[in-house]
């Protein structure tokens, strides 16, 4: 500490050996302590391993009526290759998270220790996935449901899927690895849910269809498979809170609302693909036809040969004028045409 000759309160001086050392201890204390640290920080880098180890599967004790993944591979040696290869495999057979996971093979398909001792004769407690005679969907869904049974799976039960009967396996693969993420039985999304919607796949080769094949979105964008509070699985409540998701300039509120956009986006867009402009569902202006019949305002020709007749229906789009047909906000916009 120093005293200004022009201020009458003393100054703290930033030289380093100006601040005395508490207790006297001076820089050897830092030293010791930081030796400290490194120390504790080796014996835990070295502990680590050692823990690890004691968690291997050979740690956990085998319960009764289990084989052990051993008697499994003596037979079945591709498959348990194939599988080890696969994230669920490395995590089974070589780093368990709990006993459950350390029965290797007989994590999903029960115990075996009946079937290894027949010889492969007798089925005993196992669950089978595929094969001639696989077991009930209800069986192998339970397996799986043991552990993936929260967040997106957690409206199963009861949902268009599982009510009819369709099981985890028919959409996943444990055995090898077929795509990049979530153990799929097919390279994408799009070819796994393609199995069985064989007519949804193809509408996305059409004309107007949304943007599955460049990757930009894919069938879980707007479903739930596992399970939905909302109709045909959607992953909100309505098929146009869904839409809005994307296309929020839609949503409104509009001063003046067009009913059909309201009520649901389906009524004029086919959301898979369609070969009419915009995905919509028929050509226009026969899809203004559908709701507007003819008033004071032409929609059909009543006289083919007068131009001013014809004009509202040949090569024609009611949306030439009427292009808020979303909704409008203009004061003077209730047939959106501002």
């Amino acid at each position: 500490m120093v005293r200004s000759p022009f201020l009458s309160t003393p100054i703290l001086s930033s030289h380093p050996t100006a601040a005395p050392h508490r207790g006297g201890r001076g820089p050897e204390m830092s030293h010791h302590r930081f030796a400290r640290w490194l120390a504790i920080a080796f014996a835990l880098a070295v502990a680590a391993p050692a823990a690890h180890a004691q968690q291997s599967p050979a740690a956990h004790p085998t319960p009764a009526g289990y084989a052990g993944s051993a008697s499994c591979t003596d037979c079945h040696a591709k498959e348990a290759a194939q599988f080890g290869a696969t994230s669920k495999g490395q995590l089974f057979l070589n780093h368990p998270r709990n006993t459950h996971e350390a029965l290797g093979c007989e994590t999903c398909h029960g115990p075996a220790k009946q079937h290894a001792e027949s010889g492969g004769d007798e089925r005993g407690g196992l669950i089978t996935f595929n094969g001639k005679h696989p077991s009930s969907v209800a069986d192998r869904n339970a397996t799986c449901l043991q552990c993936h049974e929260k967040t997106a799976r957690m409206l199963w039960k009861g949902s268009a899927h599982e009510s009819h009967d369709v099981a985890c396996s028919d959409c996943h693969t444990m055995m090898h690895t077929e795509s990049e993420r979530s153990s799929l039985k097919k390279p994408s999304v799009t070819e796994t849910c393609g199995q069985c919607h064989q007519r949804e796949k193809a509408k996305l080769t059409q004309f107007a269809h949304m943007p599955l094949g460049q990757s930009k979105m894919e069938c879980t964008s707007c479903h739930n498979p596992h399970g939905s509070t909302g109709p045909s699985l959607l992953v909100a409540s309505s098929i146009n809170e869904v839409c809005y998701a994307c296309h929020a300039d839609k949503r409104g509120p509009y001063l003046w609302e067009h009913e059909p956009v309201v009520e649901n986006c389906a009524n004029c867009h086919d959301p898979h693909g369609s070969n009419h402009d915009k995905m919509l569902i028929m050509s226009r202006p026969r899809l203004c036809q559908q709701c507007h019949a003819g008033t004071g305002h032409p929609i059909q020709p009543r006289n083919p040969s007068t131009p001013a007749d014809f004009q509202f229906v040949f090569n024609r789009q009611c949306s030439n004028c009427h292009f808020n047909i979303h909704g409008s906000n203009h004061p003077s916009g209730k047939a959106f045409t501002r």
